[in-house]
């Protein structure tokens, strides 16, 4: 099955409680999936822990229990941070054949490798675990979710020649970020002759919500264009690119994606000039880079929405305080029904999953010192 460039990431679906992750709206998915197989894309892409544990499920309903197996492929992934022993692996795995509905899985991810979650990978025999799958034809094809420095990648792709593809966050943005590393390992994986799966392509929705200076700059150039399209299409024009995974979360999102991406257009020049200024635009404005993945927030023993006190802390700095508070006020609302940040107890939990590799805890106390008036000398409390 040839697949197009755009895939239907189902970490971000629409959910009927913004307080509950897996109150996922099947309804309206259903009509977002079968939007996206009408205009002719297959890719869709779940794993384990999605929508708290409830994603591969929803595909099941959504997808595969309506439409023809050979119409679609899947992707789903090994969560390998939370494996702890070989038979786990296996336990797993039957699960998701479970929960997914799938006789087989079109494509395969060991899930978030890092140094510390490939050590895992490696103690455990992850990797040929799931390549005597592939044998009994279980899996189609093999590959791995990448959140590292280029040279820990470079030693994966030589010590596992079987992987088949890589997925890499890969965005505008994030393209010569010294962090995430995105030009690098996209070269690494040009080198090891690796096609490439795209994740996060608005980072999180952060290329969406620009500010009115940036967001200018697009639709001065182009007013009928979505500014996502400008996202997607940055990690579409890639020439080692297979496909751009969209958490798309509402049927207005399908259709604006699908506009675009059903007979693609690699940016031209011009437009890859306009991208170049509006990234420096956005590093002076955005704080703290974080994609609202939420892989942060299940593992908090104060229950802190880290995310969400990070987009707002976001807007905060791209706007003058003085002339406009929302979202001081928002920062309440969300507070007094969780927690705030100033009561983070610096576990650093959320730092050991983070794919950013953000000082969580430390920023905590930027979110606290705006928001509570509390000072950054102070410790956070208890």
């Amino acid at each position: 099955m040839k697949t197009k460039k755009l895939g239907f990431g189902f970490m971000r679906l629409p959910i009927k409680n913004s307080d509950d992750p897996a109150s996922v709206d099947i309804e309206q998915v259903k009509i977002m999936v079968d939007r996206f197989l009408e205009n002719g894309f297959t890719y869709f892409d779940t794993a384990w822990m999605y929508h708290s544990f409830t994603s591969e499920e929803v595909l099941r309903e959504a997808l595969v229990k309506r439409h023809s197996r050979n119409s679609f492929t899947v992707a789903t992934k090994m969560p390998v941070m939370m494996i702890g022993s070989k038979e786990e692996q296996k336990q797993v795995f039957e699960k998701q054949t479970e929960k997914t509905g799938a006789d087989y899985f079109d494509y395969y991810l060991l899930h978030c490798l890092n140094e510390a979650n490939y050590e895992r990978a490696v103690k455990y025999e992850t990797f040929e675990f799931l390549s005597e799958l592939k044998k009994e034809g279980r899996i189609r094809r093999l590959g791995f979710s990448y959140h590292d420095k280029p040279e820990l990648l470079d030693r994966i792709l030589s010590e596992h020649p079987e992987t088949e593809f890589v997925q890499l966050q890969i965005n505008y943005l994030d393209w010569e970020s010294e962090s995430v590393c995105s030009r690098k390992n996209y070269e690494v994986c040009i080198k090891h002759s690796k096609p490439v799966i795209v994740m996060e392509p608005v980072k999180g929705g952060t290329l969406v919500n620009l500010s009115d200076d940036v967001a200018g700059i697009f639709k001065k150039a182009a007013p009928d264009m979505s500014l996502a399209s400008w996202s997607i299409r940055f990690a579409a024009s890639l020439p080692n690119v297979d496909t751009v995974l969209s958490g798309m979360s509402d049927a207005s999102q399908v259709e604006d994606n699908v506009s675009y991406m059903k007979n693609f257009q690699p940016l031209s020049d011009a437009e890859k000039a306009l991208i170049d200024l509006a990234v420096q635009k956005i590093k002076k404005e955005i704080s703290i880079p974080c994609t609202a993945c939420r892989y942060c927030v299940d593992g908090c023993p104060k229950h802190i929405p880290i995310p969400d006190f990070f987009m707002l802390y976001n807007k905060d700095r791209q706007i003058n305080r003085k002339k406009y508070a929302r979202q001081q006020i928002y920062y309440t609302n969300l507070a007094s029904g969780t927690a705030k940040a100033s009561q983070c107890i610096v576990c650093k939990r959320c730092e050991k999953i983070c794919p950013q590799k953000l000082p969580i805890s430390d920023l905590l106390k930027d979110v606290a010192q705006v928001f509570e008036h509390i000072d950054r000398k102070d410790k956070a409390a208890k």
